[in-house]
């Protein structure tokens, strides 16, 4: 197995296990949270209750998009972060020899 290779799995498989978190637990709260941070934010600019017009109503599906967007990063990033993670672990247990050699190769002498 080549170097690098099983970290470049882990980092697939963990994208693909935090897609699959965010459409199971990400997509409906970071709807919800953006919502309220776009109502909080139409509110104090329009003043509160908020009328039915067009631009509150633009901020606050701004905002809801913009929280599901953010809620799908950090679910999907995470999950590649940690993916990749174990996949160097897992890698450097099975070779141990390669992860060494590749670490005297990166240390740089200083004088």
């Amino acid at each position: 197995m080549k170097t690098g290779e099983m970290a470049k799995k882990g980092l697939y498989a963990g994208a693909g296990a935090g897609l699959v978190l965010f459409s199971l637990v990400g997509l409906l709260p970071g709807s919800f949270i953006g919502g309220v941070v776009g109502l909080s934010v139409a509110g104090s600019i329009f003043g509160l209750p908020l009328s039915a017009s067009v631009l509150p109503r633009l901020m606050v599906g701004a905002s809801m998009v913009l929280g599901v967007m953010l809620a799908g990063v950090v679910c999907i990033a995470g999950g590649a972060m940690a993916g990749w993670l174990i996949g160097n672990v897992i890698e450097g247990v099975r070779n141990p020899a390669t992860t060494v050699v590749a670490m005297k190769a990166q240390t740089v002498k200083v004088r």
